[in-house]
């Protein structure tokens, strides 16, 4: 296998934004020049607000909030306990295959959440998987993809919003969305699901598309 995963930190233990940044950073660097192999990093970041390159001045935290201005597609989003966050730093298999890298990592989401009963499913014109609407309320976001591939090799990745509280997006219009709401899993699935209870199951998703995804080492060496 080619593919690896390092687990950054989980509650208690959460990853401060910067130094989970740095670290895809440099890591990112050592796979471009075939110095590591491609790896996701398992994590749990410290409360922050992210804004992608698509985010707009009115979208930022009403209350002055700092917010950390990322690389990433995307608008604003929200990061921190009960989220559990995965970033691929992975050399591409096909470099052009960016819309097929995006709709893998929305089935990897879909198959961890319907081990617990959450039709999590992807709505067209939408980002990430959602919750169709139904008698607990309209369409909502429960779990987002904000992805850069350079050089032939990703990086940011996905957050799964596990038992996350939904307050800090009051003070924001995250990721640009006006007309639907965010959940978590807890919500949907009606008892506590932390971001340590699934990380093994995120990374068995992973492995059934490494294949697909992943070039090998031999190839990122041509």
């Amino acid at each position: 296998m080619t593919l690896e995963f390092s687990t950054l930190g989980l509650a208690p233990d959460f990853v401060d934004y910067m130094k989970g940044w740095d670290t895809q950073r440099e890591l990112h660097g050592k796979v471009v020049a075939a110095e590591a192999p491609s790896t996701v990093l398992i994590l749990e970041h410290a409360a922050v607000f992210t804004a992608g390159k698509l985010t707009e001045e009115h979208e930022r935290p009403l209350d002055g909030t700092p917010v950390v201005p990322v690389d990433r597609g995307g608008k604003l989003t929200w990061h921190g306990p009960g989220q559990l966050i995965a970033y691929p730093i992975l050399k591409l298999k096909n470099r052009s295959g960016i819309r097929d890298y995006v709709e893998r990592l929305e089935a990897i989401m879909i198959a961890v959440m319907a081990d617990y009963g959450i039709p999590a499913e992807r709505v067209k014109g939408r980002a990430g998987v959602w919750i169709k609407a139904d008698s607990k309320g309209p369409d909502r976001k429960i779990g987002a993809i904000g992805i850069r591939v350079l050089d032939g090799v990703t990086m940011h990745g996905i957050a799964i919003n596990c038992n996350n509280d939904l307050a800090p997006y009051a003070q924001i219009i995250a990721c640009g969305i006006t007309d639907a709401g965010i959940t978590t899993m807890s919500i949907e699935a009606g008892r506590n699901i932390a971001p340590g209870d699934i990380a093994d199951r995120v990374i068995e998703e992973f492995r059934k598309h490494e294949e697909a995804l992943v070039s090998s080492p031999e190839g990122a060496l041509l």
